[in-house]
């Protein structure tokens, strides 16, 4: 297989001229998204080339503890990023959302990284870093639409839950059938990209390492390993959040909305 082709910053620049056609559409509707694109445009590039700088850094590592920090950061920013596009917020629900995604993506990772790839050491950054991350920023979908799913059924659907709370059912009896629909939720966008990995799209993974001149066979393995780790992951974190919600909003007998309060936007 021939090498990739190292690209330079003019060719970054002529890349960036494809967002005018974005800003041309912007301004022909009147969207009123120019400001918005120019940042998130400026934005890409600037963080974009910082965690490069970042990466060939933290490669160069041979600390477990050094690379386990980082991996921590990224996964609290996850944590973060998870619950802000959540509509209501109840005390605890930022632990709630570090929790699950700590948990979900930190045994999903582990175990490919020594089960499945069998990587040695375990915690080499070239394979941790890039795993995690692709890991943790599908389960923050998962995890967003799984709560907020699962908060707004408990809205929407009051009367019915605490009539059942009232005739003794209990908290799950009540609440079951919104908790289904909330990790049912959580699990669609990954669901929905595996039915048509291959067919209609190529994931960014397995194309950077075939424009890396790997063999498409060894991109395709790979690419198979991380559409399940990432599944995995977002079952299991997804699960996990809301049934922590699930804890914290339901008290035997007693659905407690008073605990939410709407995010501010």
């Amino acid at each position: 297989m021939n090498g990739y082709i190292v690209l330079g910053y003019g060719q970054l620049v002529l890349a960036a001229l494809l967002i005018l056609g974005n800003l041309a559409i912007s301004l022909a509707l009147r969207l009123g998204l120019e400001r918005s694109l120019l940042i998130a445009t400026v934005r890409s590039i600037v963080q974009l080339l910082l965690i490069g700088f970042v990466l060939e850094w933290l490669f160069s590592q041979d600390n477990p503890w050094v690379i386990l920090v980082i991996a921590l950061a990224m996964t609290t920013i996850a944590a973060t990023a998870a619950v802000n596009r959540t509509q209501q917020r109840f005390t605890g629900i930022y632990w709630n959302s570090l929790l699950s995604i700590l948990a979900a993506a930190g045994l999903v990772t582990g175990v490919s990284l020594t089960g499945i790839i069998q990587v040695d050491p375990w915690y080499d950054p070239q394979y941790l870093i890039p795993l995690l991350g692709m890991i943790l920023g599908n389960t923050i979908n998962g995890i967003s639409l799984g709560l907020d799913r699962f908060m707004t059924s408990l809205v929407d659907q009051q009367q019915q839950i605490e009539t059942l709370l009232t005739l003794g059912a209990t908290r799950w009896e009540a609440t079951h059938q919104q908790m289904r629909d909330a990790v049912r939720t959580g699990m669609v966008p990954i669901l929905n990209s595996m039915m048509v990995v291959g067919l209609v799209s190529l994931p960014g993974m397995m194309t950077g390492q075939i424009l890396a001149g790997a063999d498409p066979i060894d991109a395709v393995r790979y690419q198979i390993i991380v559409m399940f780790m990432v599944a995995s992951a977002t079952a299991l974190g997804t699960f996990g959040v809301v049934l922590l919600a699930f804890n914290r909003l339901l008290i035997p007998h007693q659905l407690r909305l008073d605990y939410l309060e709407r995010s501010k936007p």
